[in-house]
């Protein structure tokens, strides 16, 4: 239980939805003080906009949100920690011939380990922020559960928190819809009430990671390479293997009587394997990089689905350990694009009982 008297770091990045976060631990007698954390700066000769949570935009929409508030609002130099922690690990992912999710390692890093560090020197040690999801318990421990607008839920991307943190964390538009946030905002007259959603990798420039990686990288030892069936024949030729993701199937350059998509990115080879969509499909996968919020012998004898994208229906799956630091999980019918360096996140109905990072699919 809060006390008023508690401060509490409200996440503000200038979006609605962190907006009435704010608005509610104010409304609910809590002392609050707005956090933006300023986290990317355009390198020189890179194309960006300033409307996103990344941009200036973005801090001055939260600024003014704290004023209608009468909250105190300060910004924050993060633009170290994300470089290295988020920016510096999307574009290595992609050179290892992986798909990264940058936005659960920001979720983890920026947003909660550096705001719980940060909040210390304001005496605060409880953050709030305004993702759609809850916090609750299940069989005794602490645990993350499904916001209650299905359509908003964003409990994938939290599963990398560490559990002794989410006692002092608390997301107060978890219990409600999208619909009524905005309802809300337009209430309090705030700013942000019709402010867009931020849609894609916010520090990417119109989505263009292609272009982005290779303003970022030095990828001169990446070039041009044979795109092979499974048989191992060439069947053409690729532009460098940061330009696809497995699953892709537009954009292949090939010419064939059926459809072919990217089964593997063979990066140490320097070359794609393709195949017809039933290739897309696979029974299992091995994960890592584990972190449960509920322990692994607990959920033997749960019935557990598994997520491999964010917006991946959950599947039923069974979980069995290799080895100390990661598991096999298999499918009960077999998914498709299982994608090395997605997240694979684990639920026994709207509970969260961990996660992991896809290393490899089972064939």
């Amino acid at each position: 239980m809060v006390s008023s008297s508690d401060l509490i770091i409200a996440a503000m990045s200038g979006g609605v939805d962190s907006s009435i976060t704010a608005a509610c631990l104010k409304e609910s007698g809590h002392n609050v003080v707005g956090i933006t954390l300023k986290v990317w700066e355009k390198p020189e000769g890179l194309e960006s906009s300033n409307t996103s949570c990344c941009g200036l935009d973005g801090i001055n929409d939260a600024k003014r949100v704290a004023e209608l508030l009468r909250i105190n609002h300060y910004v924050l130099n993060a633009k170290g920690a994300f470089k290295r922690s988020v920016v510096d690990y999307f574009t290595n992912e992609y050179v290892k011939g992986r798909t990264p999710n940058p936005c659960v390692l920001c979720n983890q890093v920026l947003k909660f380990d550096f705001l719980f560090a940060q909040g210390k020197k304001f005496g605060a040690t409880k953050v709030a922020t305004g993702h759609y999801a809850r916090v609750g318990e299940f069989r005794g421990y602490p645990v993350i559960k499904k916001g209650l607008d299905p359509a908003k839920d964003q409990s994938y991307f939290l599963f990398s928190i560490a559990s002794n943190r989410l006692g002092d964390i608390f997301f107060p538009v978890g219990n409600m819809k999208k619909t009524a946030v905005r309802e809300m905002a337009r209430k309090l007259g705030l700013n942000t009430a019709d402010k867009a959603d931020s849609q894609e990798i916010c520090f990417v420039p119109d989505n263009d990671y292609k272009s982005f990686i290779r303003q970022m990288e030095d990828i001169k030892n990446i070039t041009e390479g044979d795109i092979v069936d499974e048989q191992d024949n060439i069947v053409g030729k690729h532009t460098g293997y940061i330009d696809y993701t497995v699953g892709q199937r537009r954009g292949l350059g090939i010419s064939n009587p059926y459809p072919l998509y990217v089964v593997k990115i063979d990066h140490t080879n320097n070359r794609l394997i393709v195949g017809g969509k039933l290739s897309q499909y696979n029974k299992g996968l091995i994960a890592d990089g584990l972190n449960w919020h509920v322990p692994l012998e607990v959920t033997r004898n749960l019935e557990v689905t598994a997520r491999i994208r964010s917006r991946h229906m959950a599947a039923p799956a069974q979980i069995t350990p290799r080895d100390k630091d990661s598991i096999v999980v298999e499918f009960e019918t077999a998914q498709m694009s299982i994608t090395p360096g997605q997240a694979v996140v684990f639920y026994h109905g709207d509970v969260v009982l961990g996660g992991g990072w896809i290393k490899d699919k089972l064939y």
